[in-house]
């Protein structure tokens, strides 16, 4: 992939990836938003340092290298001083990314209406307004899903997290899937048997522990244990970034959009997956590669 597309949002700029060399050991976790990036992260810092009492401080020692909000100086000057393997976060889909040919690439993915209805309650934990427009309070006429289906995957609306984007990440992501560096992981899959998605992810990795110490770090990355310790886990946990950094690790269910859609609006959604989306990539991104459900 020589020509990386343009994604500039509010938050977004996959430009500042220009300042970043990449290193062939590098681990590099991309994701729509809230479809799994802090679980993943935190499973590889684990795996990387084996210790399950690890200080991720996710947002520093594997910074979303994309967002505005930190000079980009400062994040290039920080990862090129590193000496350990690094791993670095992205929103941005694989066509907008530099594109290493040994650097490890581990995407995930979780069903569109539940990535949408955990995006609404981020919204609402952070305070900042940027999408107070897309994301309104008190929406009685339904704007939030409206935009949801119409927003495109590009521009203003990258950030905002509409389903072109989530659809574009998944395309972008399944064309390279065939590399040996690339990897896709689903949401449900991870929390069916998050002790597999360990293995997996170490092997990809190239590390081995023995049993005792890989079930202590699978302890360390349950939901329960997450969100018990969300000062330690959350994005920036601690730093008053977040309202509440408990409430970003908000329920870590599935299908929390059964009966708050109507079904003109589920039509609505039923008719753009059938539009991009054969069935068979449909059932993967809605479900994983367990078993498949029905609703």
């Amino acid at each position: 992939m020589t020509e990386r597309k343009l994604y500039l949002g509010p938050l977004t700029d996959n430009r500042r990836w220009d300042m970043i060399t990449i290193r062939p050991d590098d681990v590099f976790v991309v994701t729509p938003p809230k479809c799994g990036t802090t679980w993943m992260q935190t499973i590889v810092a684990l795996l990387l340092s084996g210790d399950p009492d690890v200080e991720t401080e996710l947002s520093v020692k594997m910074p979303w290298v994309d967002i505005r909000i930190r000079e980009m100086s400062e994040v290039a000057d920080r990862l090129e001083a590193m000496t350990h393997r690094r791993s670095m976060k992205s929103h941005t889909p694989m066509d907008g990314l530099p594109l290493g040919d040994h650097a490890m690439y581990l995407c995930v993915f979780r069903h569109p209406l539940d990535a949408h209805f955990s995006y609404r309650n981020h919204v609402r934990n952070i305070p900042m307004p940027w999408f107070d427009m897309w994301y309104p309070e008190d929406d009685t006429d339904g704007v939030t899903f409206r935009r949801f289906l119409d927003g495109g995957a590009e521009g203003f609306d990258t950030d905002a997290m509409p389903l072109a984007h989530i659809l574009r990440h998944y395309k972008a992501a399944k064309v390279l899937a065939d590399r040996r560096n690339v990897a896709l992981f689903h949401y449900t899959d991870m929390k069916r048997d998050l002790p597999g998605t360990f293995a997996m992810v170490a092997e990809l990795l190239g590390l081995s522990y023995s049993d005792a110490v890989m079930a202590e770090l699978v302890q360390a990355a349950t939901f329960d244990n997450m969100k018990a310790h969300a000062d330690r886990y959350a994005p920036s946990g601690g730093k008053g970034f977040m309202k509440s950094d408990s409430a970003f690790f908000h329920s870590g269910t599935n299908e929390k959009w059964h009966g708050k859609l109507t079904e003109a609006e589920l039509a609505a959604y039923d008719a753009m997956m059938d539009a991009h989306l054969t069935p068979a990539e449909r059932a993967w991104l809605e479900y994983g590669s367990g078993e498949e459900h029905r609703y």
